[in-house]
């Protein structure tokens, strides 16, 4: 095996040594203008199916446990966190419609969310504000996060099933399906 060129141990040393997640951009700028992008590839081939991963969510690179290893690095058992009914239909609303402001998410909901919904949303650091929305009373905007791809395995929001990935796994209501297939009643003709 012939040992990686000087670009390669580069990158790869400043994303080890790195606290939080960096852009090509951001390690590119630390190396002093370097390609990095063939570094980065070379890389995550290098370390797939190790103990350790480099992995890519969002735009920001990371090494981490590979999945199937964590559970030798945990030293207390997590309780894992239950969401409510509202909560999941929250966050994937916000997931699917993102940028969307909290009355628009109570639109496609049918129903008022509590404050306290986006406040667990928001702590497990699966949405953020993003901003206002310019009309009329300024509403809040929330978005996912970073934390919110990690959690879910996901590299970007484009990886988020399709209605079509939905139907498939059975997790589609079958109301949902019933309304979907419906015929539209047409108007009463008075004459």
């Amino acid at each position: 095996m012939t040992p990686p060129d000087a670009t390669v141990r580069a990158v790869e040393a400043v994303l080890f040594a790195s606290t939080e997640p960096m852009t090509a951009d951001a390690i590119r700028n630390h190396l002093g203008g370097i390609d990095v992008r063939s570094a980065l590839a070379t890389l995550q081939a290098d370390y797939a199916g190790r103990g350790i991963e480099l992995v890519r969510r969002g735009e920001r690179w990371h090494f981490q446990t590979a999945a199937d290893m964590a559970h030798l690095l945990r030293r207390t058992h997590e309780e894992p966190r239950k969401l409510s009914r509202a909560g999941i239909e929250t966050l994937a609303i916000i997931a699917y419609h993102e940028p969307a402001t909290r009355a628009e998410i109570e639109a496609i909901r049918g129903v008022q969310i509590s404050k306290g919904t986006l406040d667990v949303l928001m702590e497990a650091g699966w949405i953020r504000p993003a901003g206002r929305r310019e009309v009329p009373g300024r509403p809040l905007l929330y978005a996912t996060t970073a934390a919110f791809l990690a959690h879910f395995g996901l590299a970007t929001r484009r990886d988020l099933p399709g209605l079509e990935d939905l139907k498939a796994a059975g997790l589609l209501d079958p109301v949902d399906l019933q309304f979907e297939t419906m015929e539209v009643a047409k108007p009463y003709d008075e004459d």
